[in-house]
């Protein structure tokens, strides 16, 4: 059975996204979640999450970040408000938090993300075997690659099928640095929309912003797999996400109501060319016209990927 997992930027768009019939609300706060299209307050999460389990739905929460240890100290107490307000699971990358969860006896079903470094089949299982439920797939995997992954996983596999992909994240502030030795005064939060560009390539540009977790640079174009999500669920990657970091209001939620439909036309035996090219049109036409898309890695040969 396909599940669609969506960001969520405000409490009316997740009302939306709902009654579409999203299987999975993604959201988290500031201090623990990365690159989300919003961070909410922990009275908003509770409300979502009040609201979600009222559909019949279900609520990731992203614990994602990577945990310095003036982080590292608040972890249980947060984990503690998840808990107590019936957080359905939460997404892990920082072994220190899986530790802690292991330790302290947490029944916080976790999924596993590590971002780029999830490229592994044993290095999935691995952490299935220390009570991950499902991992997030790296974005760079290509389609040859997970065949064979999706063959000899034991736990799911999410994989983006629309939205941003980050290419570089550093601790470091390094927009804020710049702007120091210049002396130049400007926000470098994402509502700026910078952008920088390869010296050789103008064709390139990369979205760059900063929060509390260092600085965030994405790539050029956003995946779109919309030609490619029946593909997918036959060889058993049926864990989608869709990510609207980029892309806001109204518009995911047009988006996101596409790959529903394709989702349940799928598990229909419905699955036509007229409809993928038609579904695929929606994607194309709702997208901010400022930023690109494309398959990203799916076609690539692995033999090229460096």
């Amino acid at each position: 059975m396909i599940e669609i997992t969506a960001t969520v930027e405000s409490i009316e768009q997740a009302k939306a996204l709902l009654d579409l019939g999203v299987d999975y609300l993604y959201v988290g706060e500031a201090q623990f979640a990365l690159r989300l299209p919003k961070h909410f307050t922990r009275d908003e999460i509770r409300e979502l999450v009040q609201l979600t389990h009222e559909k019949g739905r279900k609520v990731r929460v992203a614990v994602n970040g990577i945990m310095h240890p003036d982080k590292m100290v608040l972890i249980p107490e947060y984990l503690d408000f998840l808990t107590a307000i019936s957080v359905d699971e939460i997404v892990v990358g920082d072994p220190g938090v899986i530790h802690v969860l292991r330790q302290k006896g947490y029944e916080l079903p976790f999924v596993y993300d590590a971002a780029t470094m999830v490229t592994s089949s044993r290095q999935i299982n691995f952490w299935g075997n220390r009570g991950a439920i499902g991992a997030v797939l790296a974005r760079e995997i290509p389609y040859l690659e997970l065949v064979e992954l999706a063959n000899n996983l034991t736990i799911f596999g999410e994989v983006l099928v629309y939205g941003a992909t980050c290419i570089h994240q550093s601790k470091r502030p390094l927009l804020q640095n710049y702007l120091n030795y210049t002396k130049l005064k400007e926000t470098t939060d994402k509502s700026r929309q910078l952008y920088i560009s390869e010296p050789k390539d103008d064709e390139t540009h990369y979205s760059i912003y900063e929060d509390e977790h260092g600085t965030h640079i994405f790539a050029t174009d956003d995946v779109n797999l919309m030609l490619e999500v029946d593909e997918l669920n036959r060889i058993g990657l049926t864990h989608w996400k869709l990510d609207g970091i980029y892309t806001p209001g109204d518009d995911f939620v047009k988006i996101v109501e596409a790959f529903i439909e394709a989702k349940q036309l799928i598990e229909e035996g419905n699955w036509t060319v007229e409809a993928k090219e038609r579904l695929d049109q929606v994607i194309r036409e709702t997208h901010p016209k400022e930023r690109g898309l494309d398959t990203g890695f799916y076609y690539l040969n692995p033999d090229d990927i460096r």
